[in-house]
């Protein structure tokens, strides 16, 4: 029997699995390099990061090995765990702080815990702020620990992704296909667990983010590349699938890409006035 399960329990559930079945496949690969170059470019040795739903820490060991210090957070024990040990096998726990943070706990929590640290960004890569409705609280509470001119990174699920439509509508789940334009769906998490998430636009994402955060930048992740669900289907014809993921790089900061995509990249920067307005870029 399926369950409906909270964020951290959901996931859980598929700690064990996670590399395995996404982060260490073909597709996982691709997909995080293209996070990985903006990332590179943004934060360099000593900086002190945030991360927000970290998974199995990932991209916190990937950033410590090139001298960054990531405080590393997520709701899941399970994730914690792996990633403590992951952390611990790459040598870099001096740069790795892992730290149990509910993105959907009460906006004060988050404040609470982030009061007295400054950072100089902020990652939250592969939809962990999908799991929440309403992204102003987050944004609030990171505009009081980031520092002015500070970049933040979010890789959020979109409402429009052409590949997961097409599939669906070719094997007849018409509901199926079109279901990202519903909110607070029960998405599959895995092992039986479902977990309810949302799928803003990247305006709607720009929109709560101001007025303490400016759009910098966008780009598409999984533009020509398929639904991270859909990793065996590109283990079993990786020729094919690498040519697409070359194509993706030349067009992915380009519209229509940027909202044509199963993730979207939004490089945002801390204003110096928390106060200020903002204007959203067309290329968004």
């Amino acid at each position: 029997m399926e369950r409906i399960a909270g964020g951290s329990t959901a996931f859980d559930a598929v700690a064990a699995d996670y590399d395995e079945t996404f982060t260490d496949t073909l597709l996982g690969r691709w997909l995080r390099d293209g996070v990985r170059e903006k990332l590179s470019a943004l934060y360099s040795s000593g900086d002190h990061v945030l991360e927000l739903g970290c998974g199995t820490g990932d991209d916190a060991v990937w950033l410590a090995r090139r001298g960054v210090h990531v405080t590393a957070t997520d709701a899941s024990e399970g994730m914690l765990d792996v990633a403590r040990r992951k952390a611990t096998a790459a040598g870099v726990t001096s740069l790795v702080d892992l730290a149990r943070v509910d993105l959907a706990a009460p906006p004060g929590d988050m404040a609470a815990w982030t009061q007295g640290r400054t950072f100089h960004g902020v990652v939250s890569n592969f939809g962990a702020l999908n799991c929440v409705p309403d992204r102003r609280p987050i944004a609030a509470a990171l505009a009081r620990c980031v520092q002015p001119g500070g970049k933040v990174v979010v890789v959020v699920m979109g409402p429009l992704c052409p590949w997961e439509m097409a599939w669906h509508l070719l094997h007849g789940q018409v509901r199926t296909a079109l279901r990202r334009f519903r909110g607070g769906l029960h998405a599959h998490a895995g092992a039986g667990a479902h977990v309810r998430v949302w799928y803003p636009s990247p305006r709607t994402t720009l929109r709560e983010f101001a007025p303490s955060f400016r759009p910098v930048s966008a780009m598409g992740i999984g533009v020509l590349l398929p639904p991270t669900y859909l990793c065996h289907f590109v283990e079993r014809r990786p020729a094919l699938f690498e040519r697409l993921a070359t194509g993706e790089r030349r067009c992915r900061e380009h519209l229509p890409w940027t909202w044509l995509n199963d993730h979207y990249l939004l490089v945002l920067e801390r204003r110096e006035s928390a106060g200020a307005a903002v204007s959203l870029s067309k290329s968004t």
